[in-house]
Parts: C-alpha cells; structure tokens; sequence
C-alpha cells in the first residue's frame, strides 16, 4: 500500500464526464422527502431532515447517480450538491438526515439507508438507472456511506438488497465506531472500539466495490488513516475482490475536493463496465 499523488488521474476524466456533460441541461429539484408522509407529519424533525435535493441530466437515459452524504461529525452540517460532481453527465442526490443531539444512533444510519432505498426504487423514472447507483460522503457522510453498504440490515428494511450498489466511496469515514456515537456511549474520542455500529465490524467477501480515500496521514483526524487501512486489510483477508485505498499526499481532513476525480474515475469505470454487460 503506497501514498498515490491526485494529479495523475484528473487528465483521465475530462473525455468520459465533461465532454458528456457540458452539452445537457440539467434539472434540480429541492426538498423531497425520502420517508413516508405518515412519518413526515408525525414528526416535524424528520419532515424538516428527511429530504433530499436531486440533480440530474435534462433529456437524458441510463445515466449513473451518485448519493451524497454531508459531513459534520452527525451533529451538523446540511445537504448540498457538490460543485465537482456537477456538468458532468451524471445525477446526484445530496441527503439530509436527523442530528445528534435530537436522535442517537443508529437514526441518522437508518436515515441514510432509506434515502439510499428511495434514490434506488425512484430514479428510474427520472431517466437514470437503479443498477448505477454509487454512494458516497465525507467524514460522517463517508461513516453513513460505508455503514449502509456493509451492514446490509438497513437497506434490507426497505426491501433493497445492499449488494446492488454499485460502489461505496467513503471520503474520510470511521471505519470504526464514529467519534460521536462513542460520545454517546461515554467512550472518549482517544478510545477505538469496534462493535456492531462499526463498519469494520461487517467485513464481508461479498459487498459492493469500495474505493477508501483518505488525506495524508500526519494530516487527517485522529488514526483516521490508519483505521482505513486496517478496514483496506480485513476486506483483503475476507476475500473482498476489489477495495481499494488512497491517501491524498498534503491533504488534511477537507480532502474533498482534490478526491473527487478518483470519485469520479470510479463512477465511470463501473457505469462502462454495468453498462456493457447489460448488453450481452
């Protein structure tokens, strides 16, 4: 496992995302609510929290989307469509989800996994596809992300098998128990544990591509690096067949920008790969 520099994958890019799409217009539709309307009027919060805005190519088919979960440590922050992810010829659906104090987990992941259900069980008719879906999410976006993806309970609740993801990118996640829902159990921040709120905890052979970005390691969060990469290890020693790992040389924790060309790398190899087999 070696550091690997950012620049030498941007040129890569331009030919598959910009090309396709600078010449589209694209829709965004605010405020939609991912859980049922009987639980929105029930509850105000999950009303106000449990939307998402969706961005998408006008006029367009069988393009890939990707869900995206805000940072904030699971006590702030608010959806937003990334200004990377946007003209470049695919959707993306940026989530909001319920917040530490007013719930504790596992809400916010139980959130997470029905705004995933609802990208997945609705975009088709928005002219994208459900098989090209990809998550992803910084630092407690990228926690959510690899939650949903490896403990497939969640998805399962909405009647979506976790498996047809078709790849979890967690910028900057814990792939040990979150710093906040250890907080909740009285744990300091300094103390790892791994139990079943950890997406270590759900190592399987079985789970959707992976792709772990992280910033420099004498940069990032505490052990936030080297947690990744224990995560990068356990899932070669299960037999998973394609994890992967990078850490971006001279980047902190706010590495999102300069990672979302391997985002987006990712997004095309599989949408081509996808894409081609449903035609054989």
């Amino acid at each position: 496992m070696q550091k690997r520099f950012i620049f030498v994958i941007v040129l890569n890019l331009g030919i598959f995302f910009n090309v396709l799409g600078q010449d589209i217009g694209y829709v965004f539709e605010q405020n939609i609510a991912y859980r049922s309307d009987s639980l929105n009027v029930s509850d105000p919060y999950i009303g106000s929290r449990c939307v998402l805005d969706l961005y998408y190519p006008k006029d367009t088919v069988d393009f890939p989307l990707v869900v995206w979960f805000h940072g904030g440590g699971l006590k702030g922050g608010n959806k937003y469509i990334p200004s990377f992810l946007k003209r470049k010829g695919i959707a993306v659906a940026a989530v909001n989800y319920r917040l530490n104090p007013t719930v504790k987990a596992p809400v916010y992941i139980e959130d997470a996994a029905a705004a995933v259900a609802w990208v997945v069980k609705n975009i088709e008719s928005y002219g994208g596809r459900s098989d090209l879906v990809f998550v992803s999410g910084h630092s407690a976006g990228g926690y959510l992300t690899a939650m949903i993806g490896l403990d497939k309970k969640y998805l399962a609740a909405h009647g979506v098998d976790a498996d047809q993801i078709a790849g979890l990118i967690p910028f900057s996640g814990n792939v040990i128990n979150h710093l906040t829902v250890r907080a909740e159990q009285g744990i300091p921040i300094t103390q790892p544990t791994i139990d079943a709120m950890a997406p270590l905890y759900h190592v399987r052979p079985d789970a959707p591509p992976i792709l772990l970005i992280t910033g420099d390691r004498e940069k990032e969060l505490v052990g936030r690096y080297e947690e990744n990469a224990y995560f990068w290890r356990m899932m070669q020693v299960v037999g998973h067949p394609d994890t992967r790992i990078f850490e971006l040389d001279g980047y902190g924790h706010g590495m999102v920008e300069p990672a979302t060309p391997l985002l987006l790398d990712m997004v095309k190899e599989y949408s081509i790969s996808i894409l081609n087999a449903s035609k054989k």
